[in-house]
């Protein structure tokens, strides 16, 4: 029987990493609907922003608050979490504090670990202080209605209810050791947890072990809990802002993606020797079509996207279209294309393969009138704190209106037909362009 613990706590670990290692797989298919981008250009400069802005966090600050908070977050999630490591050990073999024996080093550990918890907790209540109570405009958008909303909050309330777990362990950890309790070795030093112990003083021996081995076993299977959640939130991003940067966008922000089928086109036309009835070259296919009208005709880049987006609404705050009020929102893009993609999965789940239905990402999802909205200035793009590119999406759904169904505003379709009537986009004669230096 003194197994046991050890049998659960491991029977738990495989669980919860096996359902991990489900999910993740369920998100490397869905994100393989996509065409392949060929991103072995520009490595170096694509290495740098990974470590400049995914792990250097270089575009959270330029709102400074916010951004610092969030660093807090992100490196005390992250270097607390490498305590999960002894927990794990210690959960397997049935030992306790196993790297104790690293003395002075094992208690800056600690202390930096229940500093940073601190500082988690204190980021964390702002957080959630910024959204519920001062309500900052950008979080409460009609798309951040019902669930996007409350995953924001439940994310805040696991990171609290880990931070304290952790505390409440070292802190009952503490107490036992000096009450000299078997099993629990001098090791640590606690800045932080020691601040609870006049909570937890006159507490019998017996029950100082039931609240740390609670607190220890609440803790792990937490983080374990937590992990499987990130499927089914926002918080994804943790994982995935990394490759998401790396194969971010490196051409200039202003540069629009040319269709090799019509730059070819265009080029036949010009050059008079080339027989325009001719059959395709062997090996050849005429393109299928043009834009995007749904998640499978984006690429694997644009689906990654849709996955990274962590839903903070920097983008929509800086959209021109959506402060003058129009309908867009360019992380609404971003969530309906998620939605959209999680759609098929679930189909191909269901099916063994994608059995057509009758939503596509146009018109079910993301509506003509946002796409239209778009003014192409890459404001969004620019404020990506992950390298995200709506426009990229609006775009190519607007490259299939266009080309596929003819289905331009008027305005539009005036303009297109004077540049290739006159050259221009206004309805003048290219003779009568200096007309008006005569008035």
């Amino acid at each position: 029987m003194q197994y046991l613990p050890n049998i659960i706590f491991l029977l738990a670990l495989i669980a919860g990493l096996g359902f991990f290692i489900k999910n993740s797989r369920k998100i490397i298919r869905n994100i393989n609907l996509g065409h392949k981008v060929d991103a072995s250009d520009h490595k170096k400069e694509r290495w740098s922003n990974v470590f400049r802005i995914a792990l250097g966090q270089s575009k959270m600050v330029v709102r400074p608050v916010a951004g610092l908070l969030h660093i807090v977050v992100y490196v005390g999630f992250i270097i607390i979490n490498i305590e999960v490591l002894e927990i794990i050990i210690d959960g397997i073999f049935g030992t306790h504090r196993i790297f104790a024996g690293l003395g002075v080093f094992y208690d800056i550990l600690i202390a930096s670990f229940e500093i940073l918890a601190l500082l988690v907790l204190i980021s964390v209540l702002i957080f959630w202080t910024r959204r519920n109570i001062k309500r900052i405009k950008r979080f409460w958008n009609p798309e951040m209605k019902g669930w996007p909303k409350n995953d924001a909050n439940i994310i805040l309330y696991f990171e609290i209810v880990l931070m304290s777990l952790f505390l409440i362990m070292n802190a009952t950890d503490q107490q036992l050791q000096l009450l000299e309790a078997a099993h629990y070795t001098k090791a640590g030093l606690f800045p932080v947890s020691s601040f609870l112990l006049p909570l937890i003083d006159g507490l019998s021996e017996s029950t100082l072990i039931i609240i740390e081995r609670g607190a220890w076993w609440i803790h792990i299977l937490g983080i374990l809990i937590f992990l499987n959640y990130l499927y089914f939130s926002k918080h994804l991003h943790i994982l995935l802002a990394f490759p998401n940067v790396y194969y971010g966008k490196i051409a200039p922000k202003g540069q629009f993606k040319n269709l090799e089928s019509v730059t070819k086109e265009v080029k036949m036309m010009m050059d008079p020797t080339i027989d325009p009835f001719a059959a395709l070259p062997e090996g050849e296919e005429a393109p299928a079509k043009f834009g995007a009208s749904d998640v499978t005709d984006l690429s694997r880049v644009q689906l990654l996207n849709a996955y990274t987006c962590t839903e903070c609404g920097r983008c929509t705050s800086v959209c021109p279209a959506s402060q003058t009020g129009k309908k867009l929102s360019p992380r609404k893009i971003m969530m309906d294309t998620r939605d959209r993609v999680e759609e098929i999965g679930k189909n191909i789940d269901k099916n063994g393969e994608f059995k057509l239905d009758d939503n596509q990402l146009l018109d079910n999802y993301i509506t003509r009138e946002e796409l239209w909205a778009c003014t192409t200035c890459n404001a969004c793009v620019d404020a990506c704190p992950v390298s995200i590119d709506p426009l990229s999406i609006i775009m190519d759904m607007r490259q299939y209106l266009v080309m596929e169904q003819s289905a331009a505003p008027s305005e539009l379709n005036s303009s297109m037909t004077n540049i290739e009537n006159n050259g221009a986009p206004w309805p003048y004669n290219q003779m009568d362009r200096l007309n008006w230096k005569n008035e």
